[in-house]
C-alpha cells in the first residue's frame, strides 16, 4: 500500500480533536524497538510467538493495565474490579489480537478434479476484530466468492483464514486486503471476490455515536470479478 493510502486510512475515522492533535505534528515518529527490546511492527502484522513469550507479555500487560486502573480512580477492592487486570492481559493476548502471535492456520489444497468453473461462495464468516485507531470491536460478517483454476479448498477453512487476520487492531478496508491477498497466493483463482459488512464501535459508543445499524461495507476484487461485470453482479446478488 502507498504511503499516501495509509495515510488516508489512518485519518478517515478521527474526530476533529483527534485531527488537530496529528495536524499539529504530522510528522511524529515513534520508536521501532520496545523497552524490552522487541521488534514492534503494524497492528495488523504478525509474528509467531512462544508460549514463554505469550506468558511474559501477560505478566507485562497485567501490571500496566492495573496502572490504568489506578490513573481512572477504580478501585481494585471492588470485587467485581479485583482480578480485571489479570482479564483483560488475557483477553488482549489470548483472544481480541491472538491472530498476531499465531501461526496461519493449517490449510489443505485439493486439486479441482471436476474442473469447476463457476462461484463458489461462503457467506455469513463472522467478523470479530478491533479498531487499531480506538480499540473498539468490530463486528459483522464476511462473504467469499472465488472461481477455481486448479485448486480448491475445504469451505470451512475461510472461516479459520478470516479469524486468523481478523484478531488483530484492524481497519476494515486493510483486513479485507490481506484475507484476498492470501488466497490470491493460496489458490491463483480465476476470479476471487471478500466483501465485509460490520458495524464499528467506535462509531456507535463514541465519536458522532452513529447508530446502531450503522455498516460499513468494503468489497475486494480480483481477477475476473474486476474484469468481467456479470460475474460481479452475480456475485453480489448470491451474497446480498
Amino acid at each position: 500500500m502507498m504511503e499516501h493510502d495509509r495515510l488516508k486510512n489512518a485519518l478517515h475515522d478521527l474526530d476533529d480533536e483527534e485531527l488537530r492533535r496529528f495536524l499539529k505534528n504530522p510528522s511524529l515518529r515513534y520508536p521501532t524497538i520496545g523497552v524490552n527490546g522487541s521488534e514492534l511492527y503494524d497492528a495488523n502484522g504478525q509474528q509467531v510467538l512462544s508460549e514463554s513469550e505469550l506468558q511474559q507479555m501477560e505478566g507485562e500487560l497485567e501490571s500496566k493495565f492495573s496502572e490504568i486502573l489506578e490513573i481512572l480512580r477504580i478501585d481494585r477492592n471492588d470485587p467485581n474490579s479485583a482480578d480485571t487486570p489479570y482479564r483483560l492481559a488475557r483477553m488482549w493476548v489470548r483472544e481480541l489480537l491472538a491472530g498476531r502471535y499465531a501461526p496461519a492456520p493449517a490449510i489443505t489444497v485439493f486439486p479441482n478434479r471436476k474442473n469447476v468453473d463457476e462461484l463458489v461462495i461462503s457467506k455469513g464468516i463472522k467478523i470479530m476484530s478491533v479498531c487499531s485507531h480506538h480499540w473498539q470491536p468490530i463486528t459483522g460478517t464476511c462473504s467469499i466468492g472465488y472461481v477455481p483454476r486448479d485448486k480448491v479448498i475445504g469451505l470451512s477453512k475461510f472461516t479459520r483464514i478470516v479469524e486468523w487476520f481478523a484478531r488483530r487492531g484492524q481497519i476494515q478496508e486493510e483486513l479485507g486486503e490481506q484475507v484476498a491477498d492470501f488466497l490470491v497466493e493460496m489458490l491463483d483463482p480465476i476470479a476471487l471476490g471478500v466483501v465485509i459488512k460490520a458495524k464499528h464501535y467506535c462509531m456507535i459508543a463514541r465519536g458522532v455515536e452513529a447508530h446502531h445499524s450503522s455498516e460499513m461495507v468494503t468489497s475486494v476484487m480480483r481477477g475476473e470479478l474486476v474484469s468481467n461485470g456479470s460475474l460481479r453482479t452475480e456475485f453480489l446478488s448470491l451474497i446480498d
